[in-house]
């Protein structure tokens, strides 16, 4: 039996302005019109022997990671929430104790959830002999073959060929990310592969592994597991515990220092989509070899990847660029400079600027909001309320609302009233009443909401029930 581990942490501060931190790369439709997590999930659908998936992701993303599986049909096995990063091997840790606790002992096969794979046969080829060398008691990482110098990846160079069938061989060493001279050796030597942080080895061979080589880590993961408490679909765990575990990748913590890591060669076209030049190198070209997404024009650009979310963007005499525009945000930059991306998001978090955190549109279990207009007193948003989507029975200290329906149907809970709401009809919620907006149609409810007062912070929320288990702010 295969069990998944999908690794759905991190923010993806390269892919900045389409990636924030709390709308990661992996959430996201950037690749096709599915998001990454579900591009991950769907790829293993004609794999033999595949049990329920293991989700691993950060707390604050829990509700979109469940509705996208939900979206997709697949029920998961678990979906761990990290209250912090804390890099792979404490995810993995985690996850293979869960599945431990049934008796059970899969094969584990890691992903990270936003890779691109477009040889999905092949992929599978590969990972049907790496579960049979995991059964025999090897901890696999796959390998890709290089298909350019990269300076982005690690690299992994090949020892003595241990299985024919699937190309496995020993792991002489893993390399850093290195710089272009060496990262073009590596490539014209044949024999070193792209490290690209997906691997198989069964949950009791890598638990024993984690026993010898960082046992620290292991206990404090088995303390953390056996304080979680499961809530609704998500399996919760204890922040003060889980912050004491020292951060560290799987590589770091048992790849290298084990006796039982082999490589399997993977040619599949993999791209892990850590920057925006991958997305340039992976997307649908023109004859000028840009990638064009939203309503653009261009004259006399080439190789280039413009991406316009919500408004047209004319290029004109651009080579090898990226121009990203989001209704808050727009990036440019030199196609071979994108990884300083990350740089300008230091510099938003250092300004506490929200353009780092959140998109105009934020996401909740119950649907979403997009602010369209705000000043120092007023703000202006725009809710849809999926069918069947409650908000929580809150009030404000700081701000009244008022709604207006524009589409679809509304229950409000106003104090001890309850008002039925439709199409171009509206109500006010003076400050401090306690209220409630449900949706209860077939159709999703579309409202413009416009709050007024002295504070319109979204922490100004006093939460009395929320069917969501949200106890947060907001």
């Amino acid at each position: 039996m295969i069990v998944p581990i999908i690794l759905a942490g991190g923010s993806g501060t390269r892919l900045w302005p389409l990636s924030r931190k709390l709308y990661p790369k992996q959430l996201i439709d950037i690749y096709n019109e599915n998001t990454m997590l579900q591009n991950t999930l769907m790829r293993l659908e004609d794999l033999d022997e595949l049990a329920a998936p293991v989700v691993v992701c950060n707390e604050a993303h829990r509700f979109m990671a469940a509705e996208q599986l939900q979206q997709i049909g697949i029920e998961p096995h678990s979906i761990i929430l990290e209250p912090i990063g804390r890099n792979t091997a404490p995810a993995i840790a985690l996850a293979a104790i869960k599945l431990l606790e049934r008796e059970e002992d899969p094969v584990m096969l890691v992903l990270p959830a936003d890779h691109v794979i477009k040889n999905i046969p092949h992929f599978h080829k590969k990972t049907s002999q790496g579960n049979a060398l995991a059964e025999r008691g090897f901890l696999i990482t796959f390998g890709i073959v290089p298909a350019s110098p990269e300076t982005g990846y690690g690299y992994i160079k090949k020892g003595k060929m241990i299985d024919s069938a699937s190309q496995a061989c020993e792991i002489e060493c893993f390399v850093e990310k290195p710089d272009h001279a060496h990262a073009q050796a590596y490539v014209a030597s044949k024999e070193y592969c792209w490290n690209s942080g997906m691997f198989m080895f069964k949950a009791s061979v890598i638990i024993d592994e984690l026993e010898q080589y960082a046992p620290d880590m292991l206990n404090r993961c088995r303390q953390v597991i056996a304080s979680g408490t499961q809530d609704l679909d998500f399996f919760r765990i204890d922040r003060e515990l889980f912050e004491k575990i020292d951060a560290d990748s799987i590589d770091y913590a048992i790849m290298e220092k084990t006796d039982k890591a082999i490589m399997i060669s993977l040619d599949a076209g993999w791209n892990d989509l850590g920057s925006f030049d991958a997305l340039w190198q992976t997307g649908s070209k023109d004859g000028d070899r840009n990638v064009l997404k939203g309503d653009i024009l261009t004259q006399d650009v080439k190789d280039s990847y413009i991406h316009s979310e919500s408004r047209l963007v004319a290029a004109v005499g651009l080579e090898k660029f990226v121009i990203v525009e989001t209704s808050d945000a727009i990036l440019v930059s030199p196609r071979d400079r994108v990884q300083e991306v990350k740089k300008i998001v230091l510099q938003l978090n250092a300004k506490r600027r929200e353009e780092s955190v959140t998109h105009r549109r934020v996401y909740r279990p119950w649907g979403n909001y997009e602010t369209i207009d705000q000043s120092q007193r007023y703000q202006v948003k725009r809710i849809t309320v999926k069918p069947g989507g409650k908000l929580s029975l809150q009030k404000h200290y700081h701000r009244a609302e008022h709604w207006t329906v524009v589409s679809g149907t509304a229950i409000v809970t106003k104090g001890d009233q309850e008002i039925l709401l439709l199409e171009n009809e509206s109500t006010y919620i003076s400050l401090g009443t306690v209220h409630r907006l449900e949706n209860p149609g077939t159709i999703p409810l579309e409202l413009i909401e416009v709050q007024s007062g002295a504070y319109l912070g979204e922490d100004d929320i006093v939460r009395f029930d929320d069917v969501y288990g949200r106890k947060e702010t907001p």
